[in-house]
C-alpha cells in the first residue's frame, strides 16, 4: 500500500493543489519558502501517531495566506491510498473507515483531515440568503478558532481539488451563497479514534538537519537513545539484574570512600558552625547517582566515531558537520528499520532536505541506495545533485503563484520515450530548471556565459535575483526539455533562445575561394535552411502554450551581438585574441567598417580562433553598463520574468543613474532632478511612462530604454 495522491485545500501556503506519488522513492523539489516542510507536516498530521494532538489543535496560522479572511473556510488534507493489500485484516480496516463502498476487495481508499467550523456556525451560514453580505460579515466577525473542530473521514467521494466542489460544500463567500445542508455525505463518514489509520501504519520522519549536536544532547530527540529504548523492551529483565546489582555495589563503593565521607563530615560541621544546630539539616549524605534502571543506563551511553584512519574516535560534537549529519541520518534510518519490523500494513519514510552539509557524491549515493521494497519514501530537497538522480516520473515540483504555491508533476501526459529523453537531460546542471521561477533555454556556451553578464551589466540585477535559470541545451534539441513547461506539467515560463543562422555574407561560388571559404559558404547555406525549418517546428511546438515562447537571433549570437552596436566591446578583446600587428589592424578595420558582413565575419573568426566558450569569457571581461542586449534576448528575458514590479524597476533605474554619474559627474544636476521623480515613482505618485520620459531626459538613448518601452 502506498500514498498515490495528496490534496491540500487552504492549508498554509497551498490554496488548492494536488501532489501525485508513486510506489517507492518520491521527490518533492522546490525553492526555499515553497512549502516543502508544510507538505511533510500535512502527511504527518494524517499518518503520524505522534501528531494526533497537533491535528486537533490547528489554528488561524494554518489557513492559506491567500485567503482574505479565514473565518468560515475549511482546511482539507486528503490522502488517497493505492494498491491496498487483499489481506482480510487490512480490508476490514479500510472497509470500516476510508474506502468507498464497492463490490469485491478494494484497491484504493481515501483518508481525510477536515478542519471546519462547528455545527452551530455552519447552521448560521446555512440560514443566510443570497447576497446577505452584511449578516455574513457579522457572523464571520464573531468566529474565533475555538469555533472550529477537526474531524477525520473516510469513504469520501468529493474531489476536493475541484474548486466548484469546495464551494458547493463550504459555500461561496463572495456571492454569499451557502447550502441549506450542514452535513455532506460526499466528504465521507467520520472515523472514530480507535480505528485511526495512524495506529496501523509505520511512519518515520527525518527532519531537516539544522543542529545535529543539539539533537543528540536532547533525550527526547536523541536518535541513539530512541534506538536503545526500542530495544530495551526486548531485553529480558533477568539479564539486567546482575548489571543493576553491579551498579548498586559501585554506588556503595564510591560513597564509602574515605575522601567522600570526609567531605560529607566537613559539610555538616560547616553548616552547624554557620547556622547553628536548630537550623541545620537533620541528615546529609553524598551518594553516587549512577542509575540502575535499564532506560536510565542507556541514557548514559554516547556514540564515538572516527572520521580518519588515525584511530581516534570522537563524540558527535567533534565531528565535521557532514560527518555528524551522516551519522544522524544513519541512526534515523535504523529507527525506520526497527519500525518496519513491527509488521504495519504500510511503511512510510519522510526525509526533509537530506543534503545539508553532505558532500555531493554522498547525496547522490544516499538517494540511490535508500530504497525499500516494502516502504514508500518521500524526500523534500533543493539539491540539484539529488534531483539529478530522481526519477522524473516520481517528482513533484513546487512553484509560487502570487500569494500561494502549487505542485506540478513534470511527467504528466508524457509517454515513456519522452520521459527517458528528459531524464537524460537532467544532469546536475540542467536540473536547475526544476527549481527556477522561470527558464531561458539556450543553444551553447556563449549564451550560457554571456546572457547572465549582459543582464547584470544592463539591469544591475543577476539572473538569480530575477529567478531566471539560463540552461545550456548544447544543441538545438529544445523540445526534449521545453515539453516540461505546460499547463499539465510545470506551470512556469520558459523562453527558448535560438539562432536562425540567416546568411549575412555573400555565398555565391567563386573560383578564387580557398577550400576553407568554399566550405564555409556551404555550411552557411545549410545552416540557414536548418534555421528556417527549426523556426517552423518550434513555432508550431509553442503555439497555444502560455508557458512557452521562442526568440530568434536573426543570424547567430555573436553576429547579432555586434549588430546591436557592441563593436567597441569586441575591439577591446582583439589584443587578447591576436598577436600579429597585421591581423590586429585587419580586425580593427573590419569591426569599424559599419558593414555587417565584415563586422559579423570578423566576430565569428575571433570566436572560432579561441573557441566560442573561451571567447565569451574574454568578451565578458570587457563589458560595461553601456553594452546593448540584442533585441531577441531582451524580449526573452521580459517574457521569462513576466511582470517587473515597481520596486524592481526603481532599483534598475537607480542603478542606471548611478552608472551615469560615475561615468560623467557633470550630469549631477540632471540626475538630481530625476532622483526626485524616481522617489515619486517609488511612492506610486507617477506612472511608468512618466518615469520613462523623465529618465530619457536625464539619460538620453540609454540601453535601458528598450526594456522600459516593452514593460509599459
Amino acid at each position: 500500500m502506498h500514498i498515490s495522491k495528496l490534496t491540500l485545500v487552504n492549508y498554509r501556503n497551498f490554496k488548492n493543489t494536488t501532489l501525485s506519488f508513486k510506489r517507492g522513492v518520491n521527490t518533492i523539489i522546490g525553492e526555499n519558502g515553497s512549502g516543502k516542510s508544510n507538505i511533510l507536516r500535512a502527511i504527518r498530521l494524517l499518518l503520524d501517531d505522534n501528531m494526533v494532538r497537533a491535528a486537533h489543535h490547528l489554528d488561524d496560522s494554518d489557513f492559506c495566506r491567500s485567503l482574505e479572511r479565514w473565518q468560515g473556510h475549511w482546511i482539507i488534507i486528503s490522502v488517497e491510498f493505492d494498491e491496498i493489500s487483499s489481506d482480510e485484516a487490512v480490508q476490514a480496516l479500510f472497509l470500516q473507515t476510508t474506502a468507498m463502498l464497492e463490490d469485491g476487495p478494494l484497491s484504493r481508499a481515501t483518508y481525510n483531515l477536515i478542519f471546519r467550523p462547528k455545527k452551530e456556525i455552519r447552521l448560521k451560514l446555512a440560514k443566510l440568503g443570497d447576497f446577505d453580505v452584511d449578516e455574513l460579515e457579522e457572523i464571520r466577525d464573531a468566529i474565533t478558532i475555538d469555533d472550529y473542530e477537526t474531524i477525520f473521514t473516510g469513504r469520501s467521494s468529493a474531489d476536493f481539488s475541484d474548486e466548484s466542489v469546495y464551494e458547493s460544500i463550504v459555500g461561496d463567500f463572495d456571492m454569499c451563497c451557502f447550502s441549506s445542508e450542514t452535513e455532506f455525505p460526499e466528504i465521507g463518514s467520520r472515523v472514530p479514534g480507535f480505528l485511526s489509520v495512524t495506529k496501523e501504519v509505520s511512519l518515520t520522519f527525518i527532519q531537516a538537519l539544522r543542529d545535529v549536536v543539539a539533537e543528540f544532547h536532547n533525550n527526547r530527540t536523541n536518535p541513539l537513545l530512541t534506538l536503545l529504548k526500542s530495544k530495551s523492551g526486548d531485553i529480558d529483565a533477568g539479564s539486567m539484574l546482575p548489571i543493576a546489582e553491579m551498579v548498586r555495589d559501585l554506588n556503595t563503593s564510591i560513597e564509602s570512600l574515605d575522601d567522600v565521607q570526609s567531605v560529607r563530615q566537613h559539610i555538616r560541621e560547616t553548616i552547624k558552625d554557620a547556622a547553628g544546630e536548630t537550623y541545620s539539616p537533620a541528615s546529609l549524605s553524598i551518594k553516587s547517582d549512577l542509575p540502575n534502571e535499564a532506560e536510565k543506563l542507556f541514557q548514559s551511553l554516547r556514540l564515538f566515531v572516527g572520521e580518519s584512519d588515525d584511530g581516534y574516535e570522537g563524540t558527535i560534537h567533534e565531528l565535521s558537520l557532514g560527518g555528524a549529519n551522516l551519522i544522524y541520518l544513519t541512526l534515523k534510518l535504523l529507527e525506520f528499520k526497527y519500525q518496519r519490523e513491527k509488521l504495519a500494513i504500510a511503511n512510510f519514510l519522510l526525509i526533509e532536505e537530506p543534503e545539508a552539509h553532505i558532500h555531493n557524491h554522498i547525496q547522490k549515493t544516499l538517494f540511490d541506495r535508500i530504497s525499500y521494497n516494502d516502504a514508500q519514501i518521500i524526500y523534500t530537497t533543493h539539491s540539484t545533485q539529488i534531483s539529478e538522480v530522481s526519477n522524473v516520473s516520481n517528482v513533484n515540483i513546487l512553484g509560487r503563484q502570487g500569494s500561494f504555491c502549487e505542485a506540478y508533476q513534470p511527467a504528466t501526459g508524457l509517454d515513456a520515450s519522452q520521459v527517458v529523453s528528459i531524464q537524460r537531460y537532467l544532469d546536475a546542471v540542467r536540473s536547475n530548471l526544476l527549481f527556477a521561477k522561470s527558464v531561458l533555454l539556450v543553444e551553447g556556451d556563449a549564451e550560457e556565459i554571456l546572457v547572465p553578464v549582459l543582464v547584470k551589466k544592463v539591469l544591475g540585477l543577476s539572473v538569480d535575483e530575477l529567478g531566471i535559470s539560463v540552461i545550456n541545451i548544447r544543441s538545438t534539441g529544445f523540445k526534449n526539455v521545453a515539453i516540461l513547461f505546460h499547463d499539465m506539467r510545470i506551470r512556469k515560463r520558459c523562453a527558448i533562445v535560438t539562432d536562425l543562422d540567416t546568411i549575412f555574407f555573400g555565398v555565391e561560388p567563386d573560383s578564387n575561394d580557398s577550400s576553407s571559404m568554399a566550405a564555409r559558404k556551404l555550411r552557411a547555406i545549410g545552416s540557414q535552411e536548418s534555421g528556417a525549418v527549426r523556426k517552423i517546428n518550434l513555432d508550431k511546438f509553442v503555439a497555444g502554450n502560455p508557458w512557452l515562447d521562442t526568440f530568434y537571433a536573426t543570424h547567430t549570437f555573436e553576429v547579432d551581438f555586434v549588430a546591436a552596436n557592441n563593436q567597441e566591446a569586441l575591439v577591446r578583446t582583439i589584443h587578447k585574441v591576436y598577436k600579429s600587428p597585421q591581423t590586429i589592424a585587419e580586425a580593427l578595420e573590419q569591426l569599424h567598417s559599419g558593414e555587417l558582413h565584415q563586422e559579423g565575419y570578423r566576430t565569428l573568426l575571433m570566436a572560432e580562433q579561441e573557441g566560442k566558450g573561451w571567447f565569451a569569457i574574454l568578451l565578458a571581461n570587457e563589458l560595461d553598463h553601456q553594452v546593448v542586449i540584442p533585441a531577441y534576448i531582451r524580449k526573452a528575458i521580459l517574457f521569462a520574468h513576466s511582470h517587473f514590479s515597481r520596486p524592481l524597476i526603481a532599483r534598475i533605474l537607480q542603478y542606471r543613474a548611478t552608472c551615469l554619474f560615475h561615468a560623467d559627474p557633470s550630469a549631477h544636476t540632471r540626475l538630481a532632478i530625476f532622483e526626485d521623480k524616481l522617489n515619486r515613482f517609488r511612492q506610486g505618485e507617477i506612472t511608468l511612462p512618466e518615469i520613462r520620459a523623465a529618465f530619457a531626459l536625464a539619460v538620453p538613448y540609454d540601453a535601458i530604454d528598450p526594456f522600459l518601452a516593452e514593460m509599459i
